[in-house]
């Protein structure tokens, strides 16, 4: 197995969900993690509370993804991030609304894109090459059941998460031969504040998503990214698509009466 105490990992959207969940279990490890999000104080009180909890560094990056100027200035300003980092976690991203593409809303597909995918190759363009250089290291990227199956009124955001998908098997192949790790772990339903964003504060229509059925948590889902990176260096595990026992596919879903 990879041991993680002491190494670094920076993880994307690390304030709440999959983020704040891997951020939690990579410390308990005893790995370092530098973690980002748009909501600075909510950032500290992560921070403050990992390291309480685990005794490790937490530097924090308030910053969106989506801002490529402000994304460079963060990661290069905290002090010789991008000289040591060992584990990327891209899980910054989001779903928006739940419309056909003939009354959706351009600004919604905008904010989609420009998070899940163009932020997400962002961050990875300035973290990689580091990666690279030193002969190591791990990206785990955060997709979707939505990157295998698409349903209605998510066009675009499978579109962002088949872009995902599609992101990291090109890059295996960008980085063949330099002892870099690429994985993309691709969860089903998660009760997190996904529903919430989605449905812009409707906190019933979110809550009604998971009725009837036992979700996925966001420990599960940073369990399986745990697992990806503690693999021995010679394992790359290229795809977990990771579903609640209750759901077969992004169809199919199992509710008790």
């Amino acid at each position: 197995m990879t041991e993680l105490k002491g190494l670094w990992a920076l993880i994307t959207g690390a304030t709440s969900g999959f983020g704040l969940a891997t951020a939690r279990r990579l410390a308990a490890e005893g790995c370092r993690v530098a973690i980002t999000g748009r909501r600075e104080d909510r950032l500290r009180t992560v921070a403050a509370e990992i390291a309480g909890r685990h005794g490790v560094e937490v530097p924090t990056l308030a910053f969106d993804v989506r801002d490529l100027a402000g994304t460079r200035d963060a990661l290069t300003r905290a002090p010789g991030l991008l000289g040591k980092l060992d584990i990327l976690v891209n899980n910054a991203g989001l779903a928006l609304a739940l419309d056909p593409i003939q009354s959706g809303d351009p600004a919604d597909w905008d904010q989609m894109i420009d998070t899940n995918v163009k932020g997400l190759l962002y961050v990875t363009r300035l973290v990689l090459p580091g990666m690279v250089e030193r002969k190591r290291g791990h990206i785990v990227n955060v997709g979707s059941v939505a990157g295998h199956q698409v349903y209605a009124g998510g066009a675009v955001y499978a579109a962002t998460k088949f872009a995902v998908r599609a992101i990291s098997d090109a890059m295996r192949y960008d980085v063949l031969g330099t002892g870099v790790r690429v994985s993309n772990v691709e969860p089903g339903l998660a009760e997190t504040e996904f529903s919430e964003v989605r449905f812009k504060g409707d906190s019933a229509r979110a809550k009604s998503v998971y009725e009837g059925l036992t979700p996925l948590r966001a420990e599960d889902v940073a369990d399986a990214i745990v697992w990806c990176v503690t693999r021995p260096r010679h394992v790359n595990i290229q795809t977990v698509l990771i579903m609640p026992t209750d759901q077969a596919s992004a169809h199919a879903v199992r509710r008790k009466a």
